[in-house]
C-alpha cells in the first residue's frame, strides 16, 4: 500500500500573527506576510498554513480565501500548546549591525526567554532599532519552531541594570580576565548571562559587577572571543547544563 502522506506537510509555511487564535478564529493575513505567502510561496485556497500567536500555541489552518493583498485562514486544530522556555535572560552590549543580527537570531533559536540590551562604557552602538530586532525575533521563531517569543526589554545602562538586579537571579558575568567554567558555578534557572562590547568591560565596571552578590564570574575558555561569539557560546553552555537541552529538561 502507498504510504499516507504526512499532514500537514513538512514544507507547510509557518507564520507568527499578532491576532488571537482559537477554534473559532478566522484571521486575515495582510501586508508583507500576505505578499510572501501569495506571491513567493504561491499559496492558494485550500493550502495548509501553521500559525502561532505567542499566547495560545500553534494552530493548523487552511487558506479559506485570497485577495490581491490579503488572505483569510480557517483554523482547523491546535497542533501544539505554547511552550515553556527556560528562565534565562541574555544581557548583552549591542554591537555593530550584522553581528547584532546574529546575536538576536541565534539566541532566539537557542531558547532565550528575555533579551536585554545593556549600554556599557565601551559600547559603540547605543541606539537599538527595536522594530528591526522584533522582526528578527519573529523570523527566528518562525524558522526554529518556537511558539513563545522572547521578551525584548528596553536598553539600560549597566549601573541601572545592577542597581535593580533581582536578588534571586544569578548573573553570569562573562569576564575576559578569568572566572570559573560554567559547570562549576551554581547557576540554574532563574539566571542571566551578561556579555560585553567589542572592547570589553572597564575596570570600574568589573569592580561594580563583582560587588553584586548575584554575580558569578564565568570563563568561556582560553581564547579571546568576539562579543557575539561569547554571547551565543554562553547561552549554549547554559542550555546544555540547565536548560531544555539537558537530560533533566526544564528547571525553575
Amino acid at each position: 500500500m502507498p504510504a499516507i502522506p504526512a499532514w500537514p506537510p513538512a514544507s507547510t509555511p509557518r507564520l507568527f500573527t499578532g491576532l488571537p487564535l482559537g477554534p473559532d478564529a478566522a484571521p486575515v493575513i495582510e501586508g508583507a506576510a500576505a505578499h510572501y505567502l501569495l506571491n513567493v510561496m504561491r499559496l492558494k485556497s485550500g493550502d495548509p498554513l501553521l500559525l502561532f500567536d505567542d499566547r495560545s500555541g500553534e494552530w493548523l489552518g487552511t487558506i479559506a480565501g485570497t485577495g490581491k493583498k490579503s488572505l483569510t485562514v480557517r483554523i482547523e486544530r491546535r497542533t501544539r500548546e505554547r511552550e515553556a522556555v527556560p528562565d534565562l535572560w541574555l544581557c548583552f552590549a549591542p554591537v555593530k549591525k550584522a553581528r547584532l543580527d546574529w546575536i538576536i537570531e541565534k539566541a532566539t533559536e537557542l531558547g532565550i526567554a528575555r533579551l536585554q540590551p545593556v549600554i556599557t562604557e565601551r559600547t559603540i552602538v547605543e541606539r537599538v532599532k527595536r522594530e528591526r530586532i522584533e522582526a528578527q525575533i519573529v523570523e527566528a521563531c518562525e524558522q526554529c519552531g518556537r511558539t513563545a517569543l522572547p521578551e525584548l526589554a528596553e536598553p539600560v545602562k549597566l549601573p541601572h541594570l545592577l542597581k535593580d538586579w533581582p536578588a534571586g537571579r544569578a548573573l553570569l558575568f562573562a569576564d575576559e580576565e578569568g572566572g570559573a567554567p560554567l559547570a562549576g558555578l551554581d547557576a540554574p534557572a532563574p539566571a542571566a548571562i551578561l556579555t560585553g562590547p567589542e572592547g570589553g568591560f572597564t575596570d570600574r565596571e568589573r569592580a561594580a559587577l563583582l560587588a553584586v552578590p548575584a554575580v558569578r564570574r564565568m570563563s568561556l575558555g582560553p581564547r579571546i572571543l568576539r562579543a557575539e561569539t561569547a554571547a551565543i557560546a554562553a547561552v549554549g553552555l547554559w542550555m546544555g547544563l540547565h536548560g531544555d537541552w539537558a537530560a533533566n529538561t526544564l528547571q525553575g
